[in-house]
């Protein structure tokens, strides 16, 4: 017979997906206070500001975004709408593409940040000292979370880490 989770596992991860699903929540609604789009459009700016020549495959972003995104050609379309991204063709393979950042892109993430860091420092870290901030994030990290990334604060438009 398999084993069933303990009581103990079961409100813990009750408790993980209501706070993750409130602090999200609460996160967009102070960038649509500060006037700025959904998370996931940060998301998708942050990923395609760190690659190295400012593009990825649309699926190599998907994978990477912070948010999961069901609809990432839906998402990627309106980037592309407001001049934030640019499609281009792939020269060795003419089937694929690239979504590549515009200097508008650039220009919105480092503007979000100060919206989005601010959200973080209210909803997270000010509820939390540093210590248990490295607590929790080890915790995560035996349930598989870690993405092996640590923020420097010294990056400004940067994200948090993962």
């Amino acid at each position: 017979m398999k084993r069933r989770p303990s009581t103990e596992a079961t409100a813990a991860w009750i408790r993980l997906m209501r706070v993750q699903s409130r602090v999200l929540d609460a996160v967009e609604q102070d960038l649509k206070k500060a006037g700025f789009p959904p998370l996931a459009w940060y998301d998708a700016l942050l990923e395609l500001s760190r690659a190295p020549t400012g593009e990825l495959r649309p699926v190599e972003l998907e994978r990477q975004m912070l948010i999961p995104q069901y609809s990432t050609s839906r998402l990627i379309d309106r980037l592309v709408d407001e001049g934030l991204a640019v499609r281009r063709e792939c020269k060795i393979d003419k089937r694929g593409q690239f979504v590549e950042i515009t200097e508008a892109g650039r220009e919105l993430q480092k503007k979000m940040w100060a919206a989005y860091s601010a959200a973080i420092e209210k909803h997270v870290g000010s509820k939390l000292s540093d210590a248990d901030a490295v607590k929790l994030s080890a915790l995560l990290d035996r349930l598989g979370c870690s993405c092996g990334e640590m923020v420097s604060p010294a990056i400004g438009e940067g994200a948090p880490a993962r």
